[in-house]
């Protein structure tokens, strides 16, 4: 069976026992500030387990797209040097929410691998929780009854607490697991010894493939387990390592599900996967890394400096680390892996294939500059080994290579060896350990259990039709940030929207008996609203008054209208390529990132906005739909958003069906009219292919307008109102670049009789031509050039200036290229010990360093302290 065929197979196998298939949630998780990344098949199903919401159907299957590179759940460092570890993954699973439990899953999962996947049954082993004393949990002798049905009791084997059971975080659903594991290795080795003796012992061929969850318990923040309302069951098998196991490899990357890309990537580089294994680690770990990289990307999640970009921005350039190091990729490459993935994946994970140039695009321009970063990195190892005096490069050092040019610490202890030098490594791990206590005390935070005053479904919104209601809360909770806390508060129907889609959360009042809470904000925890307050209500269990600020809801509501509207406009002028990429709405302004290659031209945005604000004028009606079936909304022209995960029925926003029609959840204008006007204030780049434009409407864009207006009057007031403001000021430009000119051949006169000056001054001591001098020059250009000039005309010179620029004090230090290796002369060192005298600092190369300060009064003592160190060097007495 090829990889497709047994991914089919799973599905239908589900599917006949009454499974809902569904398709998979986006890589990158929306709506739930306990995960980065969606990294198990559970996590879109959470609210279930939960009891915040009824599921359509009590029985579901899917393949879902799964990263593991950040949080409790990180495989990162371990992928490319095994053979079974990834970063995405497709995890195969089925889903029980409150319906069969620990029989069926045990029954099916042994029906499907053994009667379809035909895997041999005396080869694979069982592990039941063996229980734990610490959390008073007993022995799961129900799950063992059912295995002890199926397979000899001597393959039933005990797991603790850290092998079998399982918790997705800190806190959430978790319950005990039985896992089933499978010896891959050949006849011979299993006559030499047990299977059962290797597995959890991360033997590369006896492996875990299906893991099957029986959710019971919520792990609470103090570390208490409590009882889930309903008992439920979640599966997750590894689909590379299934295919593994069907296909009879020895590794998952000798499956076809990673062969295309391997074959690919070794093909580029020359080279025979399985010949080298430094060679075949790094093919491993860019045939991994590619696949994260890419659907990451498709759904939505750029590579950035924060947050979720960063892991990403991570992953690739550690795919881009290993092919310039082992595989000679010096031009970018991974770029060219994103139609081979495309076109494999499309039947399943269609949004890649669909975005398949936009992906590319993003991908080449981050290689391109992280490329760029890793040249300089190599200039500043030049560098760094001309200034480390012993063998060994300080751990500090490392660090910096690590933290500013991406230089991991093997790739830095790799280029150390080859330059017969070593790296402090002790050092460097203290260093990265301060630099983890730091971010972990940034984002410290504690978040306590929900306090249940009432059971309740999931929050009634009323904020489509009003801004004010009664309400009652449900539950609270108490969060402590650093060194303050606020309150999370839920209701059972609310007014107040919450952050998403771009457009963000309300603010209000919850008003009470005799006291009114302010809500500083709103925001959504998988689909629960929650309401922020910096201090709970006195009574709890009264009937209050929600109620929303409605200028802010009114002002936000005509910049996510204006949204739709600018989104059309974009499409209607630049092309259907255009995808809504990321946006924020909020009273103040609107911000839209975008799909599109190149910058968005004056002419162009001008098209933009006159079609916008034409569409504004016509005042057309808000036609919005609740509960469309998600396919008919798709029929009605409807654009969903990559990255987005819709349910069956969706709500639709149009201003006129034939200009747009989205899928929304947010809160808009009655119709257009109540915009204004809208005005694009900038338009800028985000990252490769993606573009933003930042727009204010009603009452800020008029305002722009009117000062834009008053500052024109007062160009044309100075300029004594001219005709033709743009000539006059046209006029005054040339005249000062003229004037300029004239200025630069005045001081490039000066410098040339000021070169002339120092060349005369020239002293000749042990064999090195020495200049030490204050003097006057008028920039640091001028100081830059004759000092350049200097080196290129006096032979084997150090020249030590200390310059006045306008009451501005700078130094320069330059000399001969080899003064630096036969005396151990250094120009960053030097300059760095003088600019103390002027009360600055600088640095630079071994052979050219300047430094600027605040103190010209300190230039001769700084010249003095030069001098010192060049006696100290050249064992003379220069005066």
């Amino acid at each position: 069976m090829d990889s497709k065929v047994i991914r089919a197979k799973f599905l239908e196998f589900f599917n006949s026992k009454a499974h809902k298939i569904v398709s998979s949630a986006p890589i990158v998780v929306q709506n739930d500030p306990t995960l980065m990344f969606t990294n198990a098949g559970m996590n879109q199903f959470k609210d279930y387990f939960l009891g915040n919401k009824t599921p359509d159907s009590n029985r579901v299957a899917d393949t879902q797209k799964c990263l593991r590179v950040s949080g409790k759940h990180n495989d990162l460092e371990e992928v490319g040097l095994d053979t079974y570890h990834h970063t995405m993954f497709e995890m195969l699973g089925n889903w029980s929410f409150g319906d069969y439990f620990k029989q069926e899953a045990i029954e099916w999962a042994w029906e499907f691998l053994t009667e379809v996947c035909e895997l041999p049954a005396d080869r694979m082993y069982a592990t039941v929780f063996e229980g734990d004393a610490s959390e008073n949990l007993e022995s799961d002798e129900e799950a063992r009854s059912f295995w002890k049905s199926l397979i000899p009791e001597s393959r039933i084997l005990n797991g603790n607490k850290k092998d079998n059971f399982w918790e997705m975080g800190d806190i959430g659903p978790c319950g005990p697991c039985s896992e089933i594991h499978i010896d891959l290795r050949s006849d011979e080795e299993v006559a030499k010894s047990s299977g059962r003796d290797l597995v959890n012992q991360d033997h590369p061929l006896v492996v875990e493939i299906w893991n099957l969850v029986f959710m019971q318990f919520n792990r609470q923040a103090n570390g208490s387990l409590k009882n889930l309302p309903q008992q439920h069951v979640d599966t997750g098998m590894g689909f590379e390592r299934l295919a593994m196991a069907v296909q009879k490899k020895q590794s998952n990357y000798d499956t076809d599900v990673f062969q295309p890309t391997i074959q690919a990537i070794a093909k580029k580089a020359g080279v025979d996967y399985g010949k080298d294994e430094k060679i075949d680690i790094a093919i491993r770990v860019i045939s991994d890394h590619i696949r994260a990289i890419s659907f990451t990307i498709a759904d939505g999640q750029l590579p950035g400096n924060a947050k979720a970009g960063y892991v990403i921005r991570r992953i690739l350039r550690r795919a881009v680390r290993y092919g310039y190091t082992f595989l000679n990729f010096k031009e970018p490459f991974l770029t060219e892996l994103v139609p081979l993935l495309a076109d494999q994946f499309k039947e399943v994970f269609p949004e890649l294939d669909a975005q398949r140039a936009f992906v590319g695009k993003v991908i080449k321009e981050e290689e391109v500059a992280f490329l760029r970063t890793l040249d300089k990195g190599l200039k500043r190892f030049e560098t760094i080994k001309a200034e480390t005096s012993g063998k060994v490069i300080d751990g500090k050092v490392v660090f910096e290579l690590y933290d500013t040019y991406g230089f991991p610490l093997d790739l830095t202890s790799l280029i150390a060896r080859e330059n017969g030098l070593s790296v402090d490594e002790s050092g460097f791990q203290a260093e990265m350990t301060k630099q983890k206590e730091r971010s972990k005390s940034a984002a410290q935070q504690s978040t306590g259990d929900w306090n249940v005053l009432q059971d309740a479904d999931m929050p009634v919104f009323l904020g489509y039709e009003q801004l004010e209601s009664a309400a009652r809360i449900t539950r609270y909770r108490e969060v402590k940030q650093k060194n303050k806390s606020f309150y999370q508060i839920v209701l059972d129907q609310t007014p107040f929207y919450a952050e998403s889609g771009g457009q963000v959360g309300d603010t209000g009042v919850l008003i009470g008996e005799g006291e009114q809470v302010a809500v500083f904000d709103t925001k959504k925890e998988n689909d629960l609203i929650v309401h922020y307050a910096n201090e709970l209500p006195k009574n709890l269990e009264v009937t209050f008054t929600a109620k929303v600020k409605a200028e802010k809801r009114l002002l936000t509501e005509n910049n996510h209208s204006a949204t739709h509207l600018l989104h059309a406009a974009l499409r209607d002028v630049l092309g259907d390529h255009v995808q809504q990429k990321g946006s924020l709405v909020n009273e103040k302004a609107l911000r839209f990132d975008f799909s599109h290659f190149a910058k968005v031209t004056d002419e162009e945005l001008s098209q933009v906005e006159t079609i916008v604000n034409r569409k504004i004028r016509e005042n057309i009606s808000l036609d919005e739909k609740r509960n469309v079936p998600i396919e008919e909304a798709k029929s009605m022209g409807a654009m969903a958003l990559f990255g987005e995960k819709y349910g069956d029925f969706v709500r639709v926003v149009t201003f006129d069906k034939n200009y747009s029609v989205e899928l929304c959840g947010g809160t808009h204008v009655p119709a257009t009219g109540n915009i204004g006007l809208l005005k694009i204030v900038s338009e800028s780049s985000v990252a490769a292919g993606v573009r933003r434009i930042e727009a204010i409407t009603a009452d800020r864009a008029e305002q722009y307008v009117d000062e834009e207006l008053d500052l024109l009057a007062q160009i044309k007031e100075l300029l004594k109102s001219p005709k033709d403001p743009k000539k006059a000021i046209q006029s005054l430009l040339d005249e000062k670049n003229e004037l300029q000119k004239r200025i630069d051949e005045l001081n490039q006169q000066q410098g040339s009789a000021l070169k002339a000056d120092l060349i005369k001054s020239v002293r000749e001591i042990n064999g090195v031509k020495v200049i030490t001098q204050v003097i006057n020059v008028p920039d640091a250009n001028v100081l830059k050039q004759l000092s350049f000039e200097l080196k290129n005309e006096v032979p084997n010179l150090v020249a030590v200036l200390a310059a006045n620029m306008n009451e501005k004090p700078m130094l320069s230090v330059i000399m001969d290229d080899s003064l630096v290796k036969e005396h151990g002369l250094n120009a960053g060192e030097m300059v760095r010990g003088m600019a103390k005298e002027i009360k600055g600092g600088g640095g630079g190369q071994p052979f050219y360093a300047t430094a600027g300060g605040k103190d010209v009064a300190g230039l001769p003592k700084a010249l003095e302290v030069g001098i010192q160190l060049l006696n100290d060097k050249l064992n003379t007495e220069i005066k």
